[in-house]
């Protein structure tokens, strides 16, 4: 991975037209979407907590604590937005170990359910490191790739970006996590994709990739992933195992109707009988309590925070910078049509969650690092004019 050498800045004064050029490269769009699809989030959890008969403010209710993660997130996200984005570039590879150093580290000391070693402990929180590894391995990939932008028509540049993810995609998947793995791949792809890599060698190795899956099938997934993986095909064959989670996400998601029945009053999430209603399967809650509508409006925000991802990568006049967004325009893109698409059960369950929307504090503060590190993009390069 080539280092990039960043020449000192210039010393510059500070004026009031200065800033207003800095801070209107600021993307306001880009920041409003996300928060809206945040906010969302809570609702959800804010229902949670009353349907479950706590109070929302109560110590370990799910709204309080998404609260706090939405806070740190806004810190996160503020600093990672003042923050000299090309600093990222000249320690990319010690940001590269440390990613596998703490993927390796959930490994021993994770904790989680059924066997599996997913969340470590921070202060008393439970964090799952995979979801900041997702964020990183695009800063490394972006790195690589804008150092290589005369050579990715070879197929050494492209297979040297598939063993940079390699050994992070082979960590998670022994957690066992499949759903972040496959993440992994789509954004490996995607940003291969939006580099101008050679297709014809793309298209090579997605052929190859396919006897790969097999054996990862055969030798890797463990029983229960691959009935998880199957029941999507007809939940009612097992309603009371692999199949219960597809088949009462499909009740709420239909129950709900145009209009929904209402926040906190979703029946399927009272009475407890959809699973993980605010984590995997915040989508069916959503549907069954805010309803066609509330999903279609979840739907168009989306499809604004993609555009605005886009729009930076675009704009960027540093590859690095197109190539961090088109990483996480591919990681935003893939989780919501996975997730989206399990709920609906046109989708395999591989534990993928909704960007934003999902509780989850390690996401959250994620995707907040993502974003906040795009602003930086987009205001250093304007500072850089003046």
């Amino acid at each position: 991975m080539g280092v990039l050498r960043i020449e000192p800045a210039r010393a510059q004064a500070w004026s009031p037209k200065s800033l207003a050029t800095i801070w209107r490269s600021f993307d306001l769009q880009l920041t409003i979407y996300a928060l809206l699809l945040a906010s969302i989030g809570l609702a959800m959890a804010y229902s949670n907590s009353v349907e479950s008969g706590s109070s929302p403010l109560a110590r370990d209710s799910t709204f309080l604590r998404g609260l706090m993660w939405a806070g740190l997130s806004v810190l996160v996200f503020g600093l990672a937005t003042i923050f000299d984005y090309s600093w990222l570039k000249t320690f990319a590879w010690p940001i590269y170990f440390a990613n596998l150093g703490l993927l390796a580290s959930t490994l021993v000391l994770g904790r989680g359910i059924g066997g599996t070693a997913r969340w470590i402990s921070v202060l008393g929180l439970q964090f799952q490191f995979s979801e900041l590894a997702k964020i990183l391995m695009i800063v490394v990939l972006a790195n690589y790739l804008a150092a290589r932008q005369s050579k990715l028509d070879s197929l050494w540049s492209i297979l040297g970006a598939c063993l940079l993810v390699g050994p992070a995609l082979v960590l998670v998947l022994l957690q066992p996590d499949l759903g972040t793995s496959l993440v992994f791949g789509a954004i490996l792809a995607g940003m291969l994709f939006m580099s101008g890599a050679s297709l014809r060698w793309l298209g090579i190795l997605a052929a190859a990739a396919i006897p790969a899956s097999y054996g990862a099938w055969t030798y890797l997934l463990r029983d229960y992933q691959k009935a998880r993986l199957l029941s999507f095909l007809d939940p009612s064959q097992d309603i009371q195992g692999a199949g219960y989670q597809l088949y009462q996400s499909q009740i709420a998601v239909g129950s709900g109707g145009v209009f929904g029945k209402g926040l906190t009053n979703g029946t399927q999430d009272s009475l407890n009988f959809l699973p993980v209603q605010t984590t995997d399967f915040v989508f069916a809650k959503l549907s069954e309590e805010l309803g066609f509508l509330g999903a279609l409006v979840v739907f168009v925000l989306f499809v604004a925070l993609l555009w605005r991802l886009l729009v930076c990568a675009w704009r960027s006049r540093d590859p690095f910078g197109l190539l961090m967004a088109s990483g996480m325009a591919s990681l935003v893109l893939f989780q919501l049509v996975i997730n989206v698409g399990m709920v609906i059960g046109v989708m395999p369950i591989t534990g993928i969650p909704l960007p934003f929307v999902t509780h989850g504090g390690a996401s959250l503060i994620s995707l907040a690092l993502g974003l906040g590190i795009l602003q930086s993009i987009n205001m250093h390069q304007a500072r850089a004019e003046w």
